[in-house]
């Protein structure tokens, strides 16, 4: 389907498809499969933090296939160079002449796997990508393939060899999300799984193609949000600012990232509008890694995610009728 073929129905029903598959391949729940899909369709980015093992990796290949967009991994390491991200200026000895060599991170879906563990430095050359959609090597802007997803996964700041991302990094996600360990449940349906396939690796068959993500992610254009849903939301976005326990709140560009994702999220709930539950629904994913707490607040082992919870408990939720 083409992208001015999808309706707020048509493009649910199609996002309905998309999680089926990434749930026929990974044992997780709903409700991580429509955090990506809700950074997917608002044109964001998703950071994973969980400890290895708990299938990271997997989710975004299978993102990948089920969304039918090309796929790249990147692993992070100590010594990564930043042209090692963004590609290079190679001499062709056959024309005499340099030429430009894309990196991997020329790809829809590029997974940067242990973002953490590169140092700063080698963090900050995903910034101008995830930003502007495009990089720079050699005073020469090279844009990215359309449509452009980073995920990238993160080690728990505590283990040894991290390098926690700069505040700016972070602010570049819309969301920050975990898959956390399946319950006992889930790790049978895994190792039952795993005994009817002869790869390790699953796979699954695309949903859309490059067109039709692109249709999926100018749907949430047309969603509406009422005034007071709007109201509702910067005020949750200031709360966390005069909050004591934060020294830095959410920023004006997060604000912005979270009116996008509450669209898009209206989307997966084929609505053409905007509900205060959607607001409150993706509030720990947009805001929680967008505060920066005081080092009291740290020591008391608060972290984002209860600081967003009170904050919600705070304000009051605006009673809106449904447009006609």
């Amino acid at each position: 389907m083409q992208g001015d073929a999808f309706t707020v129905t048509s493009a649910s029903e199609r996002c309905d498809e998309v999680i089926s598959r990434i749930d026929d391949a990974v044992v997780t729940d709903r409700e991580f499969l429509e955090q990506l899909l809700t950074a997917a369709l608002a044109r964001g980015h998703v950071l994973l933090e969980d400890v290895p093992g708990t299938g990271k990796t997997l989710t975004a290949l299978t993102l990948a296939q089920a969304l039918g967009l090309e796929f790249s991994r990147i692993q992070f390491t100590p010594d990564l160079l930043p042209s090692d991200i963004t590609g290079s200026h190679v001499f062709n000895e056959r024309t005499g002449e340099f030429e430009f060599q894309k990196g991997p991170v020329f790809a829809n879906v590029v997974l940067a796997d242990e973002i953490n563990r590169a140092p700063p430095k080698t963090q900050a050359a995903l910034l101008e990508a995830m930003d502007e959609e495009q990089v720079s090597v050699g005073g020469t802007t090279y844009q990215l393939p359309e449509p452009f997803l980073v995920v990238a996964t993160q080690n728990p700041v505590e283990q040894e060899g991290t390098f926690e991302l700069p505040e700016a990094q972070r602010d570049r996600f819309t969301i920050k999300t975990s898959i956390g360990y399946p319950d006992r449940h889930g790790e049978l349906e895994l190792l039952e799984r795993r005994s009817q396939r002869e790869t390790k690796t699953p796979s699954v068959d695309p949903v859309l193609d490059t067109a039709g993500v692109r249709g999926l992610q100018a749907v949430p254009e047309r969603v509406t949000m009422a005034e007071q849903v709007r109201e509702y939301l910067v005020d949750v976005s200031r709360a966390t600012r005069e909050d004591d326990r934060v020294d830095i709140g959410i920023s004006p560009r997060g604000i912005q990232r979270y009116y996008e994702a509450a669209r898009a999220r209206a989307v997966l709930s084929g609505r053409e509008y905007v509900a205060p539950d959607d607001v409150k629904r993706i509030a720990k994913p947009i805001v929680q890694h967008r505060l920066v707490l005081t080092t009291d607040a740290k020591i008391e082992g608060v972290d984002g995610t209860s600081v967003v919870e009170d904050v919600l408990r705070r304000t009051q939720v605006p009673t809106v009728d449904p447009p006609a």
